[in-house]
């Protein structure tokens, strides 16, 4: 008598990488998190919502959460039965934490200053938020979960 064999569901998978905080590594951060995305065979529609978000976080980090001699982190996280990527960005500057409003606050004046990032990230990720990296930094986290559009 054969029994079936029970299925195991796939389990999320993840990427890690730590890059330097210059425009290089933010720049490298969104290359390798494509070729990441694009190995597990991501949907097209998530990969390229999850590439703008890594672009804006990256230079988020570089720009705004640089420290000299320290290095941001960016880790992928894919789930594929339920579609769901996590993108974590994480820098040394806990003590600098982005602004915790929905796109539509930012003033015009903002978005000329700057602030189109968070704008965009907003737009792109289903949630955002940034949550204490001890001992010192801070994690902006991103969750997109693909709708099959």
């Amino acid at each position: 008598m054969s029994h079936p064999t029970p299925q195991l569901a796939a389990s999320p998978v993840t990427f890690t990488q730590l890059l330097s905080s210059t425009r290089r590594g933010a720049r490298l951060a969104r290359l390798l998190g494509v070729s990441q995305l694009r190995s597990w065979g991501v949907p097209q529609n998530l990969t390229e919502r999850a590439e703008i978000v890594v672009a804006e976080l990256a230079a988020n980090a570089v720009l705004h959460a640089h420290l000299p001699g320290r290095s941001f982190r960016l880790t992928l996280a894919f789930d594929a039965s339920p579609g769901r990527l996590r993108v974590d960005v994480t820098d040394a500057r806990g003590d600098r934490w982005p602004p915790n409003h929905p796109a539509s606050d930012l003033s015009d004046a903002a978005l000329h200053a700057g602030g189109r990032g968070l704008a965009l990230v907003t737009a792109l990720a289903d949630r955002w938020d940034c949550v204490p990296y001890p001992p010192s930094g801070k994690i902006v986290r991103a969750e997109l979960i693909y709708t099959g559009s």
